[in-house]
């Protein structure tokens, strides 16, 4: 008799044990599950923003993509010239709004601004040529970049995003979210960095005089 009592009071221990670790268990706070990371997750719509300013510009990323038709570019590839990088996609709405507003934006500058619109649309060609064609975008040079490498060199955090870049290779401004790029104000933004760069005067010698 007294081993029965025992082995129930055994019993009524482990019992009570067991039901206050199950009210422990749904009464503390769980944990949250860590947020994917930036390699994982497919960028986000930036909202609409303004050009700003880098003060100091910086230098742009060492960059790779490729042509429609599959040859290899590099953003060091265009030293030299001022170029707009518009990083996109066809299924990014203030993207789809902006692409007519950028293609006519380079029909109207030409030669003096190169816009490089890198599509970071995984498929690639596939999507984005009846994307073009849909649109009638035919001015603008577009590239792809299906494996979304400019996204991490310039550490974009939504799209639409822009960026100014220099002749010299440096990064002047850049834009979050869709924009009027043909707007005159916004043309005449662009203008100022788009001037030749003049020579240094020479200075006055017994030969130039």
């Amino acid at each position: 008799m007294i081993n029965l009592m025992r082995a129930l009071t055994v019993v009524l221990v482990l019992c009570l044990v067991a039901l206050g670790a199950l009210v422990y268990d749904r009464s503390a706070p769980k944990t949250a599950p860590a947020a994917p990371s930036a390699a994982s997750r497919q960028p986000e719509a930036a909202g609409g923003g303004e050009f700003s300013l880098l003060n100091p510009p910086r230098p742009a990323p060492e960059l790779g993509f490729t042509a429609r038709d599959g040859t290899p570019k590099r953003l060091a590839d265009f030293r030299g010239r001022v170029v707009l990088v518009n990083l996109w996609a066809t299924w990014c709405g203030p993207c789809v709004e902006e692409m007519p507003s950028l293609d006519r934006l380079q029909a109207q500058l030409g030669s003096a601004l190169v816009v490089l619109a890198i599509s970071e649309d995984r498929p690639g060609e596939s999507v984005v040529a009846p994307f073009l064609a849909k649109h009638k975008i035919g001015h603008l040079a577009v590239y792809l970049d299906a494996s979304n490498d400019a996204i991490k060199a310039f550490g974009v955090q939504g799209l639409p995003t822009s960026f100014l870049i220099g002749r010299d290779g440096r990064i002047i401004a850049m834009l979050e979210g869709a924009a009027e790029w043909d707007k005159p104000a916004m043309i005449a933004r662009l203008k100022p960095y788009l001037e030749e760069p003049k020579p240094p005067a020479l200075e006055k010698t017994s030969l130039t005089r």
